[in-house]
């Protein structure tokens, strides 16, 4: 068998570790650590099979740029398709795979390293120690017992993520259509969308972006929320409407937001920009709050993640190569 050779968009080297070592004596990569858009597209000229990460910009443009190139597979690292034209790829004959499910359990502690981190104030309570200041002022937290916490989205994450708050004495509420039963098994009430919004302290946010969850959190769904909610988002940045909610949080109505997604991250997340000056003036803003945690898409960063989606990314390509069944194939919407 010929190499097959593959070209990596939006690769750092931590996660080329990875792939070279999940991969095969058939597969050869060629990485870019540039993002693919419809401008670096002609990078893959020559290549069948392209991988792409949650940030690349793969719209209808440039996905005819790869196809009159050559492409006839997409392997995404990650799980969301939001980024992706479905429609225009299955128009031009490419095939598109992605990770379905890498280390769901990176992404629940990461939300829950979030909430505690905002209820009990530890970045302030880290500075402020490390100045010398062992003052208790401002530091005041809350128990997270008997807390109504409401999860948008009962898939795996969401369960995993409830089924730790439950160890801390929470009653756990869940908006979530599609995944009822094992939802119901697990100990949590499933209900309406607005009465998990209106009755919890806690809300977090797990489920992917659609059209019909595009700023699922909105000026009118802040509206029903709890004085003094605490607001959490580790899936895609535009479940929120940011201006919306940095709205709300200068009236004081939320009172806690953690955020490792945000809807402008693509320009933003996953580089260094220490050096500059950051034209994003929401972005900007809501840095200056001290009630407001921000990372930088880093909920799945594990070194068990990287590892799977290394080893899933390679068995789409090899099965694809092998002319086998694509198991993670993903299709257009109707």
């Amino acid at each position: 068998m010929n190499k097959i050779r593959i070209v990596a968009f939006s690769a750092k080297a931590y996660e080329q570790d990875f792939l070279k070592q999940a991969t095969n004596e058939n597969i050869s990569f060629t990485f870019y650590d540039v993002a693919l858009s419809s401008s670096t597209a002609t990078l893959a000229k020559g290549f069948q099979v392209v991988s792409a990460f949650v940030n690349d910009v793969i719209n209808s443009d440039t996905l005819k740029i790869l196809a009159d190139n050559g492409t006839k597979l997409i392997a995404l690292r990650c799980t969301g398709v939001n980024n992706i034209d479905l429609h225009a790829a299955e128009k031009v004959g490419i095939t598109v795979v992605n990770v379905p499910a890498y280390s769901p359990y990176a992404v629940a502690e990461h939300t829950i390293t979030l909430m505690l981190a905002l209820s009990r104030k530890l970045p302030r309570s880290y500075n402020r120690v490390r100045d010398g200041n062992f003052s208790l002022d401002g530091l005041l937290g809350f128990d997270f017992y008997q807390k109504k916490v409401g999860l948008i989205g009962g898939g795996r994450i969401g369960q995993l993520v409830g089924e730790r708050l439950k160890a801390f004495g929470c009653t756990i509420s869940v908006a979530d259509p599609h995944n009822t039963e094992t939802c119901e098994a697990l100990g949590f009430n499933v209900t309406t969308l607005d009465e998990v919004i209106s009755q919890s302290d806690i809300i977090s946010l797990h489920c992917p972006l659609l059209e019909d969850t595009k700023h699922i959190i909105n000026s009118q769904t802040i509206a029903l929320m709890k004085q003094g909610v605490m607001l959490i988002n580790t899936s895609r940045g535009g479940l929120i409407d940011t201006s919306a909610v940095l709205a709300a949080l200068k009236a004081r109505h939320i009172a806690y937001l953690g955020i490792d997604v945000y809807e402008q991250e693509g320009t933003l997340f996953f580089e260094d920009h220490s050096t500059e000056i950051i034209q994003d003036d929401v972005f900007q803003r809501l840095l200056t709050l001290p009630n407001v945690i921000i990372t930088g898409h880093q909920a799945y960063f594990t070194k068990e993640a990287l590892r799977h989606i290394s080893e899933t990314t390679i068995a789409n390509i090899t099965s694809f190569i092998n002319d086998e069944k694509l198991i993670n194939k993903v299709k257009a919407r109707k």
